[in-house]
């Protein structure tokens, strides 16, 4: 496939990578004092860095030179939910960046925060003024474009932003209970989600895992409400994790990324909790989740990398 049909069915999807491999990131900083392995997160934020623009230049000439095809993903009742990822890559890349560059993180922020509340508005416009969306098309990515604005006072309140990420952070709880309610709906009493979709199930634990970290940065502790964010989230990994079977046989796809950040999550989370609370158990929790997140990573980067050169990515999709 020539490069002109690669950047025309670039999905919009391929922005989840950034996140994945950023949160990963963002893990090991946390690791690093408890591990003493040096170097690994230095090494991903840059290839994260890296990574995001050039994807951003791969889909600016998508847009540049293929713009039906960008408006065909912003009316998809799915890929809709994935334009987020961008503004998403911008907040958590000034997260990763918080205390190397706290100058480059602030305007990191100031322009992803922006740009996500934007994608908010305009993908919850598209929800109400809907004229084809059914049941079947709900699926945990939905929580992407709202759910994400928990992420905004991680780095918001240490740039001293405290109201708006108050702001942002009501956002995200708010609608992760309305759209959790919905995705179970759709889930028990509906057909099985695709086989393309299934790894979405572990984005149903970045809400509550990024909802307790945002939480403890803007009240400073760990209380009841805290702890709650923090086991809902423990919670719903270990019941993915009974499931690793299902996942284990799928066909690989792009959305196995979905993966990633989520695992990413719990596992920052939980060396937030070691932090605080100083448990044995939590650190050897973190540690095993750590292991996981990378094991998981390295999969991910080898076999997308595989996909890549069979040129099974950037093809057209139904």
């Amino acid at each position: 496939m020539n490069q002109e049909l690669r950047i025309k069915f670039l999905p919009i999807s391929v922005f989840a990578t950034v996140m994945g491999l950023t949160g990963f990131t963002i893990a090991w900083q946390k690791a690093q004092a408890l591990t003493g392995l040096a170097g690994i997160a230095g090494a991903s934020l840059l290839v994260s860095a890296v990574l995001f623009a050039v994807l951003l230049l791969a889909y600016g000439g998508k847009l540049a030179g293929h713009r039906a095809e960008v408006v065909k993903e912003l009316h998809h009742p799915v890929r809709l939910s994935f334009f987020p990822t961008i503004s998403i890559s911008l907040v958590l890349l000034a997260t990763a960046t918080l205390e190397l560059y706290p100058g480059v993180s602030e305007w990191l922020w100031l322009g992803g925060s922006g740009l996500h509340l934007l994608f908010t508005l305009y993908v919850l416009g598209a929800w109400i003024n809907h004229e084809h969306f059914q049941i079947q098309h709900m699926n945990p990515a939905w929580f992407i474009p709202v759910v994400g604005n928990i992420l905004v006072p991680i780095a918001g309140v240490s740039h001293g932003h405290v109201e708006v990420s108050w702001f942002f952070f009501s956002i995200g709880l708010l609608f992760w209970l309305v759209l959790l309610t919905i995705v179970f709906y759709r889930i028990i009493f509906h057909a099985p989600l695709p086989g393309k979709l299934v790894p979405t199930l572990f984005i149903l634990i970045a809400p509550p895992a990024v909802g307790f970290i945002a939480y403890v940065k803007l009240t400073g502790g760990i209380d009841v409400f805290a702890r709650l964010l923090y086991y809902s989230g423990l919670f719903i990994t270990l019941l993915l994790f009974t499931q690793v079977h299902r996942f284990a046989r799928l066909k690989f796809f792009l959305s196995w990324w979905a993966y990633s950040f989520p695992l990413a999550a719990i596992t920052i989370a939980t060396l937030v909790m070691h932090q605080h609370l100083g448990h044995g158990a939590l650190l050897g929790l973190a540690l095993a989740l750590l292991a996981v997140l990378t094991l998981v990573i390295g999969i991910l980067v080898v076999r997308t990398a595989i996909a890549v050169k069979r040129g099974e990515i950037c093809v057209a999709e139904d």
